[in-house]
């Protein structure tokens, strides 16, 4: 059985933002059904409590008994690998991901599925030594680009890689 997809946009973007319609249209080539839940009321109110609803809302796109990939940028990444763990999710696939958030009290954690991470060298928000001790702890693929947080010069390259990915669930 093919996966469902659902992709998250980061804090300040919303479901058309550019990075998760490159990823959608990624998914497309591959054959993979995908879903871009809208998160900009719970991200209107810039708090740290809103992150629970954020989870709800994307694991609430999730077919039941159907098993999902979860991919996202930013704050997406960050709620993507937590709802990895409530979820059948199969694989992960993470851009610019924070690995702490302040005020957020639940431990960050990930399913220990097929993973890969995407970061910015000089991402200014979410340090890139954190995400690279994660991804060395764990093992997961990690793909590093001379960019910023949100990595505007490198989005067709970053939905060839999640083509790429994908690739072995579009089967």
């Amino acid at each position: 059985m093919k996966p469902f997809l659902i992709l998250s946009h980061g804090l300040e973007s919303g479901p058309d933002a550019t990075k998760v319609t490159a990823l959608a249209k990624a998914a497309d080539t591959v054959g993979l059904r995908s879903v871009r839940p809208d998160y900009r009321d719970l991200d209107a109110h810039r708090d740290v409590r809103y992150i629970g609803e954020r989870i709800a809302r994307l694991k609430a796109h999730a077919p039941a008994g159907a098993p999902v990939v979860l991919a996202g940028s930013s704050m997406g990444a960050y709620i993507s690998a937590l709802a990895s763990t409530e979820l059948d999710c199969v694989g992960l696939f993470l851009i610019a991901l924070p690995v702490a958030i302040p005020g957020h009290a639940r431990n960050f954690e990930a399913a220990r599925v097929p993973t890969a991470l995407v970061h910015g060298w000089n991402d200014e928000l979410c340090p890139v030594d954190a995400t690279i001790a994660f991804a060395r702890m764990r093992g997961d693929a990690i793909t590093l680009l001379h960019d910023d947080h949100r990595l505007g010069n490198h989005v067709e390259h970053i939905a060839e890689l999640f083509r790429l990915f994908l690739g072995g669930f579009g089967r």
